[in-house]
């Protein structure tokens, strides 16, 4: 009778903990100096099937894109308003609204707001566009 030691387990494909550090805010053009923001687990330019998330702020301006895919903000400091197909919501800290996927989205702060955002599923990677900005 031959015995053999236990095959170990296999690796996974990924580590047990994803980690990203921290990241100061930054223009996300030089033209568009009062929207600010970073990627704290990035979108894929060929596509994602869980989420990604963002981190970004508003300061006396406003700021309008279409994406494929859902957007959802969570107000972390001050009012946030946006306006989709029509319908506008006026957001506070605490509060969360979705702008689905296949519509432009306008998101304007009178004042400042700061927002987490997380991108829903995108797999073909469709890319977003129509990207205004405007101070107020």
């Amino acid at each position: 009778m031959t015995t053999s030691s236990p095959t170990p387990p296999a690796e996974p494909a990924t580590a047990p903990i994803d980690f990203w550090p921290a990241q100061p805010l930054a223009a996300m053009r030089k033209d568009w100096p009062n929207n600010r923001g970073r990627f704290i687990i990035p979108n894929h330019p060929h596509g994602w099937h869980d989420y990604a998330l963002s981190e970004w702020e508003l300061q006396a301006s406003a700021w309008e894109d279409f994406h494929p895919h859902d957007e959802t903000n969570f107000v972390v400091e001050g009012e946030l308003h946006i306006e989709a197909g029509g319908t506008t919501v006026v957001l506070r800290a605490g509060d969360t609204a979705t702008v689905r996927g296949g519509r432009t989205g306008r998101y304007w702060a009178p004042d400042y707001a700061r927002m987490v955002a997380i991108y829903g599923p995108n797999p073909e990677g469709l890319g977003s566009h129509s990207f205004k900005y405007w101070d107020l």
